[in-house]
């Protein structure tokens, strides 16, 4: 086991030799600029690093020093400078180069240079692993050759010219196998994919080429509408020297970068699933579950969200225990050169944002590739923090095959075109070492051909299986019914108020906030004992509390959402004294199983939300709720929104009950803190303006007007046998609003969601005008109405608006025979808010022809003149009723 070399022992060898070791410093520090690792080099670079030169230390090039213990090398105890250079150029400035220097702790940095500069005697390959890496590299050329000459106009996005990332794979299996690791979660782009979903990963060739041939991935009769070819994925069982590894990989979308998240979210999940880290009994996470990201070189610079998750995965309750991260250098992002792409020396310099070592290497050389895997994998294991390795590498052909890069790139594609490839490069060295025939080369490449023409008979025989998701909890859930399912989804009121009670209980020796005490402590129990109205908090409070005594676990996250953007929620509590932070919902019984886990994160949204979306995906058994410090801050998370949340499901069958929480509602704010933009997520649902929706709608929106609903639609969630996306428009104002309250009879057993909440005003003939309304919007229309006596008008609220309830509206107008006016009111702007979704809804399925009242349409959300605020607030109360 590695230790770091005792200080005064180092010191007085640094001191007695302090030349020889700057410059050995030097080379540990600057070393990788002089390096060989671009196969593809069309430019003369300099090579001239004057931190390299001996004249910077005053050294002669014959003059004798003594290096024991300086370097990592028994072999060279005592050298002249010239030796001494020949033997430091040879290990920092080769096919593979490290930095490493920026590396914060000494115990790592030492590790780093005894493993490196040991690294041809550490990490030295048998002929047997060097055979079965050309196998596998020739298997990859077999393949891109194969689907080239069958499928000539398919962008198959092939490995050739980074076909190293094969011995990476490789590697990386059997290394993490052997320290015990028993799950991979992969999140990878798209060069390469089908190449090693064939190959490592035993995907039968004969769904890549059902695919090609315009067939589903999924059974025959499923719903989904798939993906293409590019995106696929795999989950299967490697048996490595007798160690099993699971390996699955996360669903990506098109958006470079954006699936990462995704699976460091898919990686904590599992690593609960498992008891691992921080949820066992193991001070670091990663014992068991390892995450594995693989970037294009363009896209880790070019993409904020590669920032995010690198920073985010170091946090806690985000923390994985490091991830291994392989970036594809091709050198280009589509056709644009580095020099237009980043403005950094490196694409792997984010790397050093959190002090991860880099690893570079040239992607002509596969046993480098599998040594700088070596050294990653044993870093991340011991350490449990983040690696990067940088294959640089390149594209034979374009961005995709049909694509011509000589148009902009000639001088790189010039280099390119006269390259033997990877694979050929690997045969021809290993050939020369007699380590293999070229008979026994021709017979690889012709045997895996031959099984790949009879694959491409046999498409019509194979019938993909189910989803091939792996994780048994999912078995007795299923995809929803072609109906609209109610679910009791109510709670016994005595242990609601023990629920209640005990979430705001807290260590007796704790010293707390006195404002909090009074106003919510204290006035929750006092509530609680007394029957009193409960609030929206509480309502919340009792949501999550009923689940995790049901044994489902629970997850908040975003910013602030412990305490609460509004100062609401208080899910922790810290002793003013010693800053310790307690949960009381994690201490409502001794028996416990589920827990709350609160996440305050980063100031990110799309990496933290994908990361919630992942971490939901994951098992059915866990309440993931995702809160925006105001509604419309979603929007930085878009790309999630709309290439996982709104449509996972429908493209990959992949099901997430995910919780997004909005706060919404025109208080004068301004134009960015008033609207959750409400439209967008009704325009991304799949709900039928033409026919009765059902259970089947890719995600539910709704807007809740009570606590009591709030609390239902939270264990609705977790009750029902099946996962949906919900997108809730929160309160802010309702938070403490005294009208905005619910009785505990309100969620005891035997009750539900109302997706419409009809008015307690008596149904007689009296009744001329109905109003539709969604949300808080309510109360101000109920309030208007009974300043100025309209009894001749009734509200009904659409709490839920995906799936669309048309039953229920019409049970709810039925009760009124001589409504002669139908009015939709709204605080958004015509052209936001829920007006453009339920106008024909209302035409086409409920029957009635209903009347716009609210803004006008607008740019922006909302005003942020107060004045302007105060007339359009006053206008939207008043218009409904004149």
């Amino acid at each position: 086991m590695f230790t770091v070399p005792e200080y005064t022992s180092n010191l007085k060898l640094t001191k007695e030799n302090s030349q020889i070791y700057e410059l050995i410093n030097a080379y540990r520090q600057h070393g990788h600029k002089r390096s060989q690792i671009n196969p593809v080099i069309f430019e003369i670079d300099s090579q001239d690093i004057p931190e390299l030169s001996l004249e910077r230390y005053s050294l002669s090039k014959n003059d004798k020093y003594n290096v024991n213990g300086l370097l990592a090398n028994d072999n060279l105890a005592i050298a002249s400078a010239e030796q001494i250079v020949e033997h430091l150029e040879n290990i920092y400035c080769n096919k593979i180069a490290v930095e490493f220097s920026h590396l914060e702790e000494l115990e790592e940095r030492e590790w780093f240079h005894e493993n490196f500069e040991n690294i041809s005697k550490n990490y030295n390959l048998t002929d047997e692993y060097k055979k079965e890496i050309l196998k596998e590299l020739l298997r990859s050329q077999v393949f891109d050759r194969f689907l080239a000459t069958k499928f000539v106009t398919l962008k198959r996005y092939g490995c050739e010219g980074a076909e190293g990332q094969i011995a990476f794979f490789l590697e990386l299996f059997r290394g993490l196998a052997r320290d015990g690791v028993g799950k991979v979660v992969i999140s990878a782009q798209h060069r390469g994919r089908l190449n090693i979903l064939t190959g490592l990963l035993s995907m039968p060739p004969e769904l890549i080429f059902r695919k090609v041939h315009g067939k589903s991935e999924f059974p025959e009769g499923s719903p989904y509408l798939g993906d293409v070819i590019s995106h696929l994925c795999h989950y299967c069982k490697l048996d490595l020297d007798g160690h099993n590894l699971m390996v699955s990989m996360t669903k990506p979308p098109s958006h470079l970068e954006a699936s990462h998240p995704v699976s460091v979210g898919q990686t904590r999940a599992w690593q609960q699933e498992f008891k691992d880290g921080f949820y066992g009994d193991k001070h670091l996470p990663g014992e068991y579950v390892v995450n594995v990201q693989i970037h294009g070189d363009a896209a880790i610079m070019g993409q904020g969200v590669s920032q995010e998750t690198i920073l985010m995965s170091h946090l806690p309750h985000f923390t994985i225990g490091g991830a291994i991260h392989l970036i594809v250098n091709n050198q280009l992002g589509f056709t644009t050169p580095t020099h237009c792409s980043r403005g950094t020396r490196y694409c792997s310099d984010i790397a050093k944002v959190i002090a991860a070592p880099v690893i570079h290497v040239n992607g002509d050389y596969p046993e480098e590739i599998v040594r700088a895997t070596k050294i990653a994998v044993e870093y991340q294991r011991r350490f449990r923090k983040s690696a990067f390795i940088d294959l640089n590498c390149y594209r034979r052909w374009g961005h995709n095959e049909m694509d011509d890069p000589t148009y902009t790139n000639p001088l790189l594609y010039k280099v390119i075109r006269e390259k033997s490839t990877v694979p050929d490069l690997y045969a021809e060295s290993l050939k020369t070492k007699g380590i293999i025939t070229a008979e026994e080369i021709n017979k690889l490449e012709t045997d895996y051909s031959s099984v790949l023409s009879q694959k491409l008979l046999q498409i019509e025989h194979l019938k993909p299986t189910e989803s091939e998701w792996p994780y048994d909890g999912w078995k007795n859930y299923k995809s929803c019914e072609t109906a609209v399912t109610e679910w009791d989804t109510g709670v016994n009121v005595q242990l609601l108020k023990e629920i209640g009670i005990n979430s705001v209980r807290f260590p007796s020796h704790f010293t707390i906030h006195p404002n909090l005490k009074k106003a919510h402590i204290n006035a929750r129990i006092e509530r609680l004992n007394k029957n009193a109205a409960i609030d929206w908090s509480t309502a919340e409070a009792l949501a999550v509390g009923s689940l995790l005594y049901q044994g489902f676990n629970a997850r908040i996250s975003g910013q602030d959402v412990g305490r609460g953007t509004f100062s609401h929620r208080h899910f922790m509590i810290i002793d003013q004294s010693s800053n310790d932070v307690y949960v009381p919902l994690n201490h409502l019984s001794p028996e416990q199983v589920g827990k709350l886990e609160v996440a305050n994160s980063l100031l990110s949204e799309e990496a933290v939300l994908g990361f919630e979306y992942g971490f939901s995906s994951v098992s059915p058994y866990n309440l993931v709720i995702w809160e925006a410090q105001f509604g419309d801050f979603f929007n930085g998370a878009q790309i999630q929104i709309d290439t996982y949340i709104s449509s996972g499901e429908a493209k990959w069958g992949l099901s997430t009950g995910i919780v997004m929480l909005l706060p919404h509602g025109y208080d004068g704010a301004g134009p960015e803190h008033s609207s959750a933009r409400l439209e967008r997520f009704l325009q991304l649902s799949d709900s039928n303006e033409t026919k009765p929706d059902s259970d089947m709608v890719n995600m539910y929106v709704v807007n809740p007007t009570t606590p009591a609903q709030y609390f239902h639609l939270l264990r609705r969630q977790m009750i029902r046998n099946f996962r949906k996306p919900l997108v809730v428009i929160a309160p802010k104002i309702l938070l403490r609003l005294p009208d905005a309250v619910s009785s505990l009879n309100d969620m005891e057993m035997g009750t539900s969601f109302q997706p419409v909440i009809g008015d307690n005003v008596e149904a007689s003939s009296s009744i001329r005008r109905i109003i539709f309304v969604s949300g808080k919007h309510y109360y101000a229309l109920r309030n208007h109405r009974d300043e100025i006596n309209a009894q001749d008008t009734v509200i009904i609220r659409l709490e839920e608006l995906s799936p669309f309830p048309v039953h229920q509206l019409r049970m709810e107008i039925a009760k009124y025979k001589n409504v002669k006016e139908f009015i939709w009111s709204q605080e958004e702007p015509r052209n936001m808010g829920a007006w453009s979704y339920c106008k024909p809804r209302f035409e086409n399925l409920v029957g009635c022809k209903i009347c716009y009242c609210g803004r006008e349409a607008s740019g922006p959300p909302a005003v942020g003149i107060g004045e302007l605020h105060k007339a359009q607030a006053a206008h939207v109360i008043k218009a409904p009723f004149l």
